[in-house]
């Protein structure tokens, strides 16, 4: 008990000094899932053990942190954490994502070589043992496209508050020179960049395998002090972007196990039924996504609404018994 509380406490610590503003007690609380009053309490101890820590003024409150961070005893990594970090990489890689796969590499390198040589040959062991015992499932799906020119071109143009100037191969004009106000990054089944083109603050995708002749502008571009790229992603099942509706679900008896521990969009509830079954609901668009998704679950799930989703499956599905010489009615 006493080392668990010692490992929360350096846990606390480490977050501390990791933040350069500083973290207030109700934000301790919130990452170390306790009460205020304990907060308080690890905050003192903290104080007592790291008396460099310091207390910023952030009116109507306070903030604390340890700016000159904390020894390298304290932070050493362990081997379960340099596995992570390696298979994250490696799935990185496996999916064709080599940018974000050498900077995760390049990231393990610096902090090995920051460590003492006597703590790394302690490492190795364990280590090796780990990454012949765990792999990744890869699933069967387009190799995302990541070209190091054109993520760079977005960041450098997002950090710098520029907008970009490129050539675009897709949309409704393809090869025409488009000058985008880049929002942020999707990565995904493909990968794109969020963005609002010319003056508009509204934004839209490209995708990044279809981007060409990227450069960054000097028009300055900043992304509208409201937007939030998670709110948008939230608004749709997928990438695409288009009404958003109240989606219902009734997953039968025999799948409803799995779908209470599945998470089929953030703003969904799960209402358990008497019959076994359960009711997912959700707000979202990207209905033909979903659709594409929803098959995947067979016979173990009813569209109840909405309507739109019924009839995008019904012609999806038509469209695949085409295919395959097995017309249906796609009638709803």
């Amino acid at each position: 008990m006493r080392h668990e509380k010692a490992a929360r406490l350096l846990e606390l610590a480490r977050m501390m000094a990791a933040s350069a503003e500083g973290l207030t007690l109700d934000e301790m609380a919130e990452r170390l899932g306790v009460g205020r009053r304990t907060a308080e309490r690890m905050r003192d101890a903290v104080r007592e053990a790291f008396p460099q820590m310091e207390e910023v003024d952030d009116p109507p409150t306070r903030r604390f942190r340890i700016p000159a961070g904390l020894d390298g005893i304290f932070q050493a990594p362990g081997a379960d954490e340099f596995a992570a970090l390696r298979a994250a990489a490696e799935q990185f890689k496996a999916a064709g994502a080599r940018a974000r796969a050498g900077a995760l590499l390049s990231l393990e390198q610096k902090v090995l070589s920051a460590i003492r040589a006597g703590a790394r040959r302690k490492l190795a062991p364990d280590l090796e043992a780990l990454l012949e015992a765990e792999t990744m499932a890869m699933h069967a799906g387009p190799r995302p496209f990541e070209d190091e020119a054109v993520l760079g071109a977005v960041r450098e143009a997002i950090v710098s508050l520029r907008r970009l100037r490129l050539r675009y191969e897709g949309g409704s004009s393809p090869g025409r020179v488009r000058e985008i106000t880049p929002f942020g990054l999707l990565f995904g089944r493909s990968n794109y960049l969020v963005g609002g083109e010319g003056d508009s603050p509204e934004p839209r995708t490209w995708r990044l395998d279809r981007i060409a002749d990227i450069e960054v502008s000097e028009t300055p571009g900043a992304r509208p002090p409201d937007f939030s790229l998670q709110a948008f992603v939230n608004r749709s099942f997928g990438i695409y972007q288009d009404e958003v509706e109240e989606v219902v679900l009734r997953i039968f008896p025999h799948g409803a196990q799995e779908a209470m521990g599945w998470r089929f969009h953030p703003t969904q509830s799960i209402e358990p039924q008497a019959d076994g079954a359960v009711i997912v609901r959700f707000t979202a668009g990207g209905m033909r996504e979903l659709a594409w998704h929803l098959f995947t679950w067979g016979d173990k799930v009813e569209i109840i609404a909405p309507q739109r989703l019924r009839s995008v499956m019904r012609q999806e599905l038509a469209v695949a018994a085409r295919a395959h010489g097995m017309p249906i009615d796609e009638r709803d």
